[in-house]
């Protein structure tokens, strides 16, 4: 019979046809028994040993190869109400008796030997000579309860003498780590989240179906093991393409989903139960704020409760945010009076289209006629809303009337959307530019932003509005009093159509 056993970091096959015959001999190492409760190769032998050890006695491993070695007792498969009490387990591991004034000078000495998980004490009390102390050794550094020669040379050279003794060590909920606990409770050969997004004090998972039925166990292991995490929360739809919000579980700890935030040293507070906000998109808040100066323009057409704007009414930009959430616009007006950039900030609940075809255009037609070549106003228009973003482009074709301004006034559009195609940066330009209208080729970057999902990237393309998609030249019938006006270019009509 062939059988795969993990044994130290890598797999050895062993063959044998007297599984039978070890399992019943007294003398079977306890390795082999605790190796066979997670494989599940010997028949017969799991059930038993699980039926004799769930939730009773701590189990007393003397093992010497297995790098599965920190694990919870085998009794907590399957648990779906958190019981820490079933996490204890005593092993057996290799120690030195040492005389406690040279202790520090045995661990240098054996710094490559010595226990060095997190959580477990390296050197503990003898309790029967309050002169020495137990070095406690790595069992995989130490496997066969004897040092190498080296390592006994060391002890010589300290008169220490080079007998390794057995010391039970005693493990419990506490010294696990949560992937840990996890790993042992789900059921084998399945994906375990121990990953989440941190929003202050909240932790916010995104669970699997074959999870679900551990999802309250998860969320009281994720918020025992992360300090500062008093409530853990599961999405449980996807985000809606409106507010961008979407529904969730509370799984553990407290109901308050109002928290504070800090992003690039700059403080917010939300509600994240009714407004968007994504911990992993800080980077890119900070890449498109570095790209604006002082006296700026920025156009944020779906702010959300500000990172964008906030930073840059910081940076003394002009700033125009607007959102169609009123929950998202309320805490944006909130977090710029929390970081005094209320003045900075004219904020609005609008749809996109509205904005764009509103204040944005009745900002563009006061200001772009009055740049020249010693004005230095940059003016960014930021889209983040990779679901629907690029649909909206089509409101910029003709948002303008009147003759372009220099090349190097106009408005940079920083787009945002998802691609699952194998070419993003190429799918992305594409449908932005039928769109438009017209073509971005070689006045356009696309910057890949992070990777969603398998096969779905979100990326951001920015580009400097083109003159003739902006801008439209007002019909020359249209200087005619109303009453002898006639009209009939196919731009006029056009016009007409998007207004």
């Amino acid at each position: 019979m062939r059988t795969l056993w993990r044994l130290g970091y890598c797999a050895r096959l062993l063959k044998t046809n007297h599984f039978r015959t070890a399992a019943s001999n007294p003398s079977f190492p306890a390795v082999w028994m605790l190796l066979a409760q997670h494989s599940g190769t010997i028949p017969g032998l799991f059930v038993v040993v699980q039926k004799n050890t769930l939730f009773t006695m701590p189990e007393t491993v003397e093992d010497k190869t297995n790098p599965e070695l920190y694990l919870p007792h085998p009794g907590v498969r399957g648990m779906t109400v958190l019981n820490r009490e079933a996490f204890k387990r005593t092993l057996v591991v290799p120690a030195l008796k040492v005389r406690k004034e040279i202790v520090h000078r045995v661990l240098k000495s054996l710094k490559q030997s010595v226990l060095k998980r997190p959580g477990l004490k390296r050197v503990v009390e003898d309790p029967e000579d309050e002169d020495s102390r137990f070095v406690i050794l790595d069992p995989h550094q130490v496997p066969d309860f004897s040092l190498g020669e080296s390592e006994q040379q060391a002890l010589r050279e300290l008169s220490v003498p080079a007998e390794v003794c057995k010391h039970q060590l005693e493990l419990s909920y506490e010294n696990f780590k949560s992937e840990e606990i996890l790993r042992a409770v789900l059921p084998q050969g399945q994906e375990v989240t121990s990953g989440f997004s941190r929003v202050g004090h909240i932790a916010h998972l995104n669970l699997r179906d074959h999870q679900l039925p551990y999802r309250h166990l998860i969320g009281q292991v994720i918020m025992d093991k992360n300090p500062g995490v008093t409530c853990v929360v599961n999405k449980t739809n996807i985000i809606d393409s409106t507010y961008r919000n979407f529904e969730m579980e509370v799984l553990a700890g407290e109901s308050n989903l109002v928290t504070k935030v800090k992003e690039n040293n700059i403080s917010y507070e939300l509600d994240f139960s009714k407004v968007y906000w994504n911990p992993r998109l800080s980077t890119e808040h900070g890449r498109i704020v570095a790209l604006l100066r002082a006296g700026d323009v920025l156009f944020d057409v779906f702010a959300g409760v500000g990172p964008f704007a906030i930073p840059a009414a910081k940076r003394r930009c002009r700033v125009f945010a607007n959102d169609l959430n009123p929950d998202s616009y309320s805490w944006l007006l909130h977090n710029c009076r929390l970081n005094k950039v209320h003045s900075q900030v004219k904020a609005f609940n609008m749809d996109g289209r509205a904005f764009l075809r509103g204040p944005v255009r009745e900002e563009l037609s006061k200001e772009l006629p009055l740049l020249g070549e010693e004005h230095q106003t940059a003016f960014h228009i930021v889209m983040n809303l990779p679901a629907l973003a690029v649909e909206f482009l089509d409101v910029f074709r003709h948002l303008l009337v009147g003759e372009p301004c220099s090349p190097a006034g106009l408005p940079t559009v920083h787009c945002y959307g998802f691609s699952k195609h194998s070419d993003p940066a190429r799918d992305i330009q594409e449908r932005a530019e039928a769109v438009l209208g017209t073509s971005l080729a070689g006045r356009c970057s696309t910057f890949l932003v992070r990777n969603v999902a398998p096969n779905k990237e979100m990326l951001c393309l920015s580009f400097q509005l083109p003159a003739d998609v902006l801008y439209k030249r007002p019909c020359p019938e249209e200087a005619k009093p109303a009453s002898k006006r006639l009209c009939t270019s196919q731009d006029c009509s056009e016009e007409k159509a998007l207004s």
